[in-house]
Order: C-alpha cells, then structure tokens, then sequence
C-alpha cells in the first residue's frame, strides 16, 4: 500500500492538507510550465505548495494501484541534451524525515503533457519510501523502485540513466510528504552535457507602425526574472523617443523568452534607428538560464519604416474543390475590421461564387496576417475568378487598405481516375492495355499493379505470364485534384491437361479415365496407348492386351480452349499379365536373381494385406504390411537356414470386399 498512510502520526495532517489538495496552478508545477534547467546551477526550492491532479504511469509498479503514483506536490524540470552520456542528480529534502519521489521522461518531438498519457516515454525515476536524499547515480538500484512504507530502506537512489545528445527531458520531483518544506536539486557526476553551450546573444529587433513598439529577438531562450520590466536593458541612439517598458513574450506562463516587446514613449519618424543592449536598473543585460548574460553594447538597427496602407498581398493557391479562402497580408490586420459575414468581400469570375463568412486568426493579440474566407459550397468546377474588398479591412497601424483592391486567382478541375482495360488472352502470355482519358487537365498518372509494379505513363501496356485475378490502381493529378481507382480483371484462360485413371489394369479388365482438366475447355482428345482414341471428355472403359510381362501403355490427353491453346499429359498405365495373388512353394536367396525372394506374388488387387513368416518354433521371423516387401531369407542379419517356413497371409480382395486368409510352407533352399 502507497507508503501505508505515512505513518498513523501523520493522518490528521494528510486529511487536513493533502485531502484538500487544489490542482495544480503555480509556474513550475505543471509540465507546460517547466523550469528550464542548467546543469551547473543548484535549484533550491523553498517551500513546495500542496497541489496534486492526474495519477502516473510507473513502470512495474502501477498494477491495480494507480492512484497512489500522482503529481503530488510537484515541480516539472525541462532540459536538452547535448552531449550523449549518463545523467546524475540529487534532490536534498531542507528537513528531516521528508520522502521526495521523482520519475524522468522523453519528450522529443512531444508536447510536455504526454507524460500522463504517454507510458513509452518514461526513462527512470524512484517512488521509494524511505526518507532522506533521493536521485540518480553510477551506482544506483537498476530500475524503478515502487511505492513503500515510510520509512524503510529501500534504495532511493536509480542507476544513472542514459541521455541521448539532441533529445529533450523532463523531470518530476514529488514531494510525497504532506508537508511545505522544499529541496534543493544539483547535477553532476554523469557524463551527459545538459548545460547549452551557446553563448546569449541579441540577434534582430524590428519596428511596429510608428516605432512605439518594437520587438527584440533571442539567439535562446533566457531568463524573465532577468528583464528590467521599465525597459533599462536597452537604449535606442534617439532623443525624439525613449524606450519605458520591456516584457518578454510568453513571460506570463513560463521561466524563460527569446523575444522582448520594447515601449517607446514617443512615436518616431521613418528612418534608421540603433538599439543597444546595456545594464539596467537590475544590474545586469539578460540572462541564460545558466546566469552567462549578453554582452552589454550589442546593438542592433531597426528600420521604422513609412507608413502606408496594407494592400491584397496575395491568397494561398486554392486546394481541389475549395470551400475557404486564405487571403495573406504582409501587415496584420485587426479582427475587429472583419465582418462575420464576409461582406467585406467579393467574387467574381467564371461562374458565380458566394462567400457566407469570414474570420481572422486572431489569437489573444487581436491581429490577424489571414483572412479566412467561407465560401456557401465547394468550387468543383476549372475557372477564373477575382475577390475584391469591398469595405476596408484596417491593419495593425490604423491604415485602411484601399476598397477595390483586388487579388485574382484560379481553381482546378475535379478528376477522374477511371480508365479503359482491354484485354488480349494468350496461350503463354496475356496483354492487357490500360488507357486513361486525360480529361481535366490531369497530367500525372501513377500506375500499380498489384501491388508490386509502377509505371508513370497515360496509356501502359502489361504483359502477365501467369494467369487468375489481377489487381490495377490508377492515381492520377492535374496538380491540385487526384483521383484513385481500382479494378480487378481475372484472366481466365489457365489451361491445365489432367485426369484420374485405374492404376493398373489386370487380365479381363478395362481401364477407367476421367477428365479432371481445368480451363474453358472445348476440345479433348485421348490417345490410350492400346490403338484407341477418343474426343470424349470422359472417355468408354480402354481394354488393354496383356503380354508375357506386365508393361506400361503411354495414355495422352490433350485439350484445346476456346481461344485455340493447347495442353498435354501424359501418364502411364500399367498392363498386368497376371494378378492371381499366390506365395511360391520354394525360394533360393542365392542373389542370381531368380526366385530369391519369399513374398506374394501379383497382390494388386489386395487391401489391407499382412505377410507373416514363422520357423519351425513358431516364431516369427519377417512381417510385412507392403507386399512388395520381400523376405531375403534372413534373421537378425543372419542367413536362415534351409528348412521348411510356415507363412500367413491375409488381405481383401478390392473387387469382392471379402477378407482371405491363407496359410501354407515354403521351403527355403541353400
């Protein structure tokens, strides 16, 4: 159980704190709003505010259990690597007796919140229980330690898990014990480099409007704490105007910005200005998160630039069947100057087009560099068209742009992928041509052929060497619309010659044939090997002339279909001279080929035969369920000796169904 309610000394204390618990609102103690992290500054947290709102992921330790792993009395740490290697930490509670967990994770390429959804993302991290240091080391437990009683003595400290150079990481430390006092949090003794190594810089500014606000740019992000909010850090080369506030872009919800919004008190005239970074009153330019400040005097020119009205810059190319309209000004326009309805617009052109509303992508700012434009249904059809403002949208410098201005622009065709087949049987090989109409300006084709083979080209022959279903997609494009289509064609012309016959045929008997050929078969023609023929596709019973030995009769079946191909077989059938199943009276296993063998003769019509031969002692000496299986005349490898054998025999006749059994001597001669 989750550290066993931390001791029954302190359950009035939980009930009273940890059960009122408010979510989570102080920076730092949300993954969004991580402290960015040096590796060579200690982080001394204080006090730790009560706060507790989504259950963890522990790896091996969540089970039924998954409340009992939170955000509890958290603070978030967000660092990049930058140099691969082993990352070690440690997290010193300020007071005794106070149990602090902590759990790292991946984020590369991800949004900070993941890490309550997110369970492939965890790194390393310790839910012990036991009071006093906790962290990451050389030689810490590997693996997570779960949940435990406070206090015990299990391990607090994880083996020092490996950073990847490039990857971003955040760590959670939480403070377990219900009660306010902090930590403080140092790295070292691992190999990874989580310290940027890039020097602060000021790289650009630029003026807004008349020049009262500008903005400044970054070369990273540094800190806020270190921007003197009355604008101090910087001076412009100017007496007309004076710089009186700074704040950091996104300074509200987080540590750290790249950008800085400057206030001057005065507007300015067009032309070249210089600002210059310097201390303020704070003493210092700005900060890294590792405390390396720009170097004061760095200074950059800003252009304020004459003030003109923001014209129709441009629209982004229609897609295929477009419903909006994105129109893009080079200066942002203020939302409140677009009308819901969009009757600040117009359009006219190859066939009528009606817009039903229009917005900007205004955000908290108010401004806007698009205008989206709703259109009352799609435009499926190729034309040329042309939007005009008909009532003035006003940009962020309270410039009009002119009514009447206009921005033309065209949109494509819908297209079709349907395409023609035809398709040319062949006896080894089929032809199918593909064609496809090229209508709508299409001029890109992509070809695939099931699934294996591409071709590029309108029109495309392919040629198949085996036969059955075969499957084709087209993906054609006019460079806006694209259009696929799939179909199936089974070429039906596979010719296979085959068919079932009797085995063997004895004295008296007929051999039966039947067809089992496959294809669209017209024509069949049987050559039985006896001086008979037959265009039958299942032929009479063949009588066959037996000889003085038995001997194979050639039979042939070829078929034709209905496109005129042809395939054959050929399979033998073979003519005995004699089945009358009989076990010879005497044998000589002197290897000259005549009679050295005891077995029964002619067994082609019998089923489930057995042969037993016994000695003179009535034991058994050779067995065999194969008739064709044959005794040599030996016994454990050794010759038998020449005597009398007593042999058995049973077997059904497969034209009676009767079961024989027969009993009789053979002699065995040396």
């Amino acid at each position: 159980m989750r550290k066993l309610l931390f001791l029954l000394s302190l359950c009035i204390f939980c009930i009273n704190h940890y059960s009122s618990a408010q979510p989570c609102t102080t920076l730092g103690q949300n993954p969004e709003t991580a402290f960015p992290v040096c590796g060579t500054t200690k982080f001394t947290q204080d006090n730790v505010p009560f706060c507790s709102t989504t259950d963890l992921y522990v790896p091996g330790c969540t089970g039924t259990g998954t409340a009992l792993y939170q955000n509890k009395n958290p603070y978030w740490y967000k660092f990049t690597c930058y140099q691969s290697g082993t990352l070690s930490f440690l997290i010193t509670p300020l007071a005794t007796n106070e149990d602090y967990d902590w759990q790292l994770y991946d984020i590369t390429g991800l949004s900070p919140i993941e890490v309550y959804t997110n369970q492939s993302i965890i790194v390393a991290g310790n839910w012990a229980g036991t009071y006093g240091a906790t962290g990451a080391s050389s030689s810490g437990f590997n693996g997570i330690e779960c949940a435990s009683s406070p206090p015990d003595n299990k391990p607090t400290f994880a083996k020092s898990p490996n950073l990847i150079k490039g990857h971003d990481y955040i760590l959670l430390v939480s403070h377990f014990s219900n009660t306010p006092s902090g930590y403080e949090l140092s790295f070292g003794g691992g190999t990874a480099v989580i310290t940027d190594p890039t020097d602060p810089h000021y790289t650009n500014a630029n003026a807004v409007c008349d020049g009262t606000t500008m903005y400044v740019k970054l070369n990273k992000k540094m800190k806020c704490s270190s921007l003197a909010a009355d604008g101090s850090d910087f001076t412009i080369n100017t007496v007309l105007s004076s710089i009186i506030k700074a704040s950091g872009i996104g300074c509200s919800g987080g540590f750290d910005t790249d950008s800085i919004a400057l206030t001057l008190n005065n507007p300015l005239p067009p032309g070249n200005y210089i600002v210059t970074i310097k201390n303020g009153t704070d003493g210092n330019t700005l900060e890294d998160n590792c405390d390396r400040t720009i170097p004061e005097g760095e200074n950059k020119t800003v252009v304020v630039f004459p003030i003109f009205p923001t014209p129709m810059d441009s629209l982004t190319k229609p897609g295929c069947t477009p419903q909006t309209l994105e129109l893009v000004f080079s200066t942002p326009i203020r939302c409140s100057s677009i009308s819901p309805n969009g009757s600040n617009f117009f359009i006219t052109g190859s066939y009528p087009v009606f817009i039903s509303a229009a917005s900007g992508n205004c955000g908290s700012t108010g401004l806007s560099n698009k205008i989206i434009l709703e259109l009352s249904s799609p435009m499926q059809v190729r034309g040329n068209f042309r939007v005009t403002l008909a009532a003035s949208v006003i940009d962020e410098c309270g410039q009009a742009t002119p009514v009447g201005s206009f921005v033309d622009f065209s949109v494509k065709d819908t297209v079709n992928a349907d395409f023609n087949s035809q398709v040319v049987l062949g006896c080894k090989f089929d032809t199918i041509n593909y064609s496809h109409n090229g209508l709508n300006e299409v001029n890109s084709w992509l070809w695939t052929f099931d699934s294996i083979e591409t071709r590029i080209s309108r029109n495309v022959q392919k040629i198949y060497t085996t036969f059955g279903q075969k499957q084709t997609s087209l993906y054609v494009s006019n460079g806006v619309c694209n259009a696929t289509s799939t179909v199936d064609i089974f070429l039906d012309n596979y010719l296979e010659a085959g068919f079932e016959s009797s085995p063997f045929v004895c004295p008296q008997d007929q051999g039966i044939f039947k067809d089992k050929s496959i294809g669209n078969i017209l024509k069949w023609e049987w050559d039985f090997g006896n001086g008979t023929v037959s265009t039958l596709q299942n032929p009479a019973p063949q009588n066959f002339i037996p000889r003085d030995v038995k001997y194979n009769a050639p039979v042939k079946l070829t078929v034709t279909d209905n496109i005129g191909c042809k395939a054959s077989l050929i399979q033998n059938l073979l003519v005995i001279n004699n089945c009358f199943i009989a076990v010879p009276s005497a044998f000589t296993p002197n290897s000259d080929g005549l009679n050295d063998y005891l077995y029964p003769l002619n067994a082609y019509k019998a089923r489930d035969l057995t042969f037993a031969v016994y000695n003179r002692f009535g034991q058994r000496i050779f067995y065999s369920n194969d008739w064709t299986a044959k005794w040599d005349g030996s016994f454990k490898g050794q010759d038998a000796d020449p005597a009398a054998y007593v042999w058995v025999l049973t077997y059904t006749n497969i034209d009676t169904n009767q079961r024989v059994e027969q009993k009789g001597t053979s002699v065995l001669i040396r």
